[in-house]
């Protein structure tokens, strides 16, 4: 018999989040969901009283999200699966991206999920179990031309979804970094953010390649309910990876980057090797 799991994820509005509430509460299980609009959160809230319920919670805002994920634990009265999703991209070139947007890709992208963190640990380290999914992307691991500023707050998730996963293992808590590639969400439409090319030495590159993800957008082959329905299963894994790229596109560009990185790093070893000091010094 499988036991019913209470979730809590940020950015419920659209996306994956959306996909993942409503196919979690399809399946049984509970939902603790956030939203930046208090008549998002309501609506949300009227779907199950009990199982589902909205908080207002921008991840920008520490109060806001101490103050939901109380608010859940004391509704539901423990939480089990932690889905830090809520994020966006900011595309352009990294010349011309400028210090205001690129703090607010890392607010939201990196130091929300950091928010989200610690006010959820110290409740899965009292209960010793839980399981935290970072949303990343493929971009957390492989880069693309005009998409360096959403690639870094990606990469830093990466790094933080390891580190902890060393943290929390012995406590009984599992970490796993989704790492999605094209899939039919808003995030190369209304959720991203562009900065147009305006330097032609970056047209052939940057300006190309925006051209490319504005043009797929909507016809991306990922399937977010396909998603939703792995990650769900994932958690109930006795030993769920710490890795997990989603879609054709980011297995095979996992494949490439890591492939890639051994190839070169057998080229260089003993360039790297001779920078220590000589054994016995």
């Amino acid at each position: 018999m499988t036991t019913t799991k209470t979730w809590f994820i940020t950015g419920v509005s659209t996306g994956f989040g959306k996909e993942l509430a409503e196919y979690c509460l399809s399946q049984g299980d509970s939902v603790a969901a956030t939203f930046r609009k208090q008549e998002q959160a309501d609506e949300f809230t009227k779907k199950d009283g009990n199982r589902a319920r909205g908080f207002v919670c921008d991840v920008v805002n520490e109060q806001q999200v101490q103050q939901a994920v109380q608010d859940a634990i004391q509704f539901f009265g423990q939480l089990d699966v932690v889905v830090n999703n809520a994020g966006y991209g900011s595309l352009g070139s990294i010349e011309e991206i400028d210090d205001a947007e690129v703090q607010r890709q890392f607010d939201v992208n990196v130091f929300g999920p950091l928010r989200v963190l610690r006010a959820v640990l110290p409740h899965l380290r009292e209960r010793r179990s839980g399981h935290v999914l970072n949303i990343t992307s493929i971009g957390g691991l492989k880069t693309f031309p005009g998409v360096g500023v959403y690639n870094a707050s990606k990469f830093a998730l990466e790094a933080i979804g390891e580190s902890l996963a060393q943290q929390v293992a012995p406590l009984g808590i599992k970490v796993t970094n989704i790492e999605p590639s094209g899939f039919r969400t808003e995030w190369a439409g209304s959720s991203a953010t562009y900065v147009d090319t305006n330097i032609e030495d970056y047209r052939s590159t940057v300006g190309e390649n925006l051209k490319g993800i504005q043009s797929y957008s909507g016809k991306q082959p990922g399937d977010p309910q396909r998603a939703a329905k792995i990650m769900f299963d994932v958690v109930r894994q006795e030993n769920p990876p710490l890795h997990l790229p989603l879609g054709k596109a980011a297995v095979k560009g996992a494949r490439e980057k890591f492939t890639k990185l051994v190839d070169e790093l057998a080229q260089v070893a003993d360039l790297g090797d001779s920078a220590d000091y000589p054994a016995g010094e």
